[in-house]
């Protein structure tokens, strides 16, 4: 019932949104008759009217506001900076309002608010690292043919076309971004730190840096770009043995983690009078926050061990 309730809220705001913007965008009879209001431009009225509400445009660019831009082009999602906004909100609204009509509790109101800003920038992380990852594991295989795309007497411009139509996602989109920013009449120099500024990866940064500066001084970019893959590779290599190595850590730390919980849970299920005293005394309730924020810590640290940079 809440989430029908909240789904008939929205649908009504965004109804009001398309009355208002069709209202705001005639000119009379005649304009309308000439040019006809279809549900497709209304939509598109309304976008741009949540985002002038939601997003106050300044003059000068915000930081906060370009570096959501680029974690969600590093991620990969076709979305606009104050449309995720736009959506935050919305699930910050949802997320409280459920709650709130579950519990009829306005702190939990708050904590719901809380989770649904929260979700949307994790999902956003968790995006933008597997795609990471997964143009790094692609370079490699896009270093060696512009590697031999250069041997074979091809340009450098020329080997970046070739990968393009070869290479997968998301190299393949990656790669075409630059050569369109290069279609506009940007500078391959300028193209290539745009990228690195897009991608956020250290493998990137390695190869941009070495191409700007062989293009600077000169040598065989052959040669440099085989070096450049050959550390790549043994960085990898060495990642996947430091993953193997800190695993019985990390797996560790999860048990550790889960392990109190996964007993109350089983005590409770066999005897629930002998631990709903830990949900009903105050002094319970205390030692479960104390015990939360204890298993909190230490998996936090586990984390922090285990987790090396390479």
């Amino acid at each position: 019932m809440a989430v029908i309730a909240f789904a008939g809220v929205f649908s009504c705001c965004f109804l009001l949104l398309l009355f208002i913007s069709s209202l705001k965008g005639a000119d009379g009879p005649e304009k309308a008759e000439k040019d006809p209001v279809t549900l497709k431009a209304l939509a598109k009225s309304a976008n741009d009217m949540l985002k002038g509400l939601l997003v106050r445009k300044k003059k000068k660019p915000s930081k906060k506001r370009d570096g959501l831009e680029q974690r969600l082009n590093a991620a990969g999602l076709p979305m606009k900076a104050e449309e995720f906004i736009a959506f935050q909100g919305i699930a910050v609204l949802i997320g409280g309002g459920l709650l709130y009509v579950v519990t009829h509790q306005l702190p939990l109101f708050l904590i719901g608010g809380l989770i649904g800003y929260s979700l949307p920038g994790l999902m956003l992380k968790n995006k933008q690292q597997k795609r990471i990852k997964q143009f790094n594991e692609g370079l490699p295989a896009m270093i060696s043919s512009l590697t031999g795309s250069l041997r074979a007497g091809f340009s450098f411009l020329q080997g970046l076309q070739m990968v393009a139509e070869e290479a997968h996602s998301p190299v393949k989109e990656e790669v075409e971004y630059v050569l369109k920013t290069m279609q506009y009449g940007t500078s391959l120099e300028d193209a290539l730190i745009d990228w690195k500024n897009r991608m956020p990866s250290g493998d990137l940064d390695l190869l941009v840096e070495a191409i700007l500066i062989q293009r600077q001084v000169g040598g065989n970019l052959a040669y440099l770009l085989d070096k450049i893959l050959e550390t790549t590779r043994e960085r990898i290599r060495m990642e996947n043995q430091i993953k193997t190595l800190t695993a019985q850590g990390k797996m560790s730390g999860m048990v550790i983690g889960l392990l109190p919980v996964g007993v109350g849970g089983l005590i409770y299920v066999i005897n629930p009078a002998y631990i709903s005293v830990l949900f009903t005394d105050p002094i319970g309730r205390m030692l479960l926050m104390g015990a939360g924020v204890s298993a909190a810590i230490g998996f936090f640290f586990i984390r922090k061990i285990t987790t090396i940079e390479v």
